[in-house]
């Protein structure tokens, strides 16, 4: 146990460089605040960092230098947190319509003082959120919904050619399968199943990566 905890611990810092003490304070407000306000189960406690911070923090391995991310249904801030604490370079806004969990995570973001993270409250397909949060260049979730239903909800975020990455587990292949042709009706293309993080964690995270695909102007009918 000491010696998995010791390998996680280099691969934290190996991740967070020298952000990793904003990433042991959300460890440590996951495991406390995170668990007293019902965001994180106490059973999840114990594997924090692998199963959740580490394992999201890595697919910033898909996120290119200087890009707008969007996370829908943040939650207590998975992927988005620890995507952020890992890139600085990115700005990432969280997404979440339920009040107790934004204001747990702007308490977060603000007494840590972290800029490059915007918390704004409501549904990812509401006019408002569109407005504020669309446009990014790349949007992420996590356990929120089934693809097509996400693709519905997050494409419309992020402008063509831009990219959902959907953490999934080992069904993502599956789903795709399943969802295949009305993922192709809203406008997702060049659909593929990618692992991260297979060189740091035991368990590598899956993802599943769509494009928004430009749609065909439609032809005007002549008089």
């Amino acid at each position: 146990m000491e010696q998995h905890e010791a390998e996680l611990s280099a691969v934290a810092q190996r991740v967070f460089g020298d952000r990793i003490e904003l990433a042991e304070r959300y460890h440590h407000s996951l495991s406390t605040a995170g668990v007293e306000r019902g965001l994180i189960g106490p059973r999840e406690v114990p594997r924090l960092w692998e199963r959740h911070i580490l394992n999201c923090a890595v697919i910033g391995e898909l996120i290119q230098d200087g890009e707008t991310v969007v996370d829908v249904g943040s939650g207590a801030g998975l992927p988005g947190i620890p995507l952020a604490l890992a890139r600085p370079d990115l700005q990432v806004t969280l997404v979440e319509p339920l009040l107790r969990r934004t204001v747990y995570l702007a308490e977060f973001v603000e007494s840590n003082g972290i800029e490059n993270i915007l918390v704004v409250r409501g549904r990812a397909e509401q006019p408002s959120v569109l407005q504020e949060a669309g446009g990014a260049d790349v949007v992420t979730s996590r356990a929120v919904a089934p693809l097509a239903k996400l693709a519905k909800w997050s494409l419309p975020l992020v402008h063509e050619g831009g990219r959902m990455l959907a953490l999934k587990g080992s069904s993502a292949r599956e789903e795709i399968d399943r969802d295949r042709d009305e993922l192709a009706r809203l406008g997702a293309g060049n659909l593929e199943v990618l692992e991260c993080g297979g060189d740091l964690l035991p368990t590598p995270t899956i993802v599943v990566k769509a494009e928004r695909i430009p749609r065909p102007a439609r032809r005007r009918k002549k008089r």
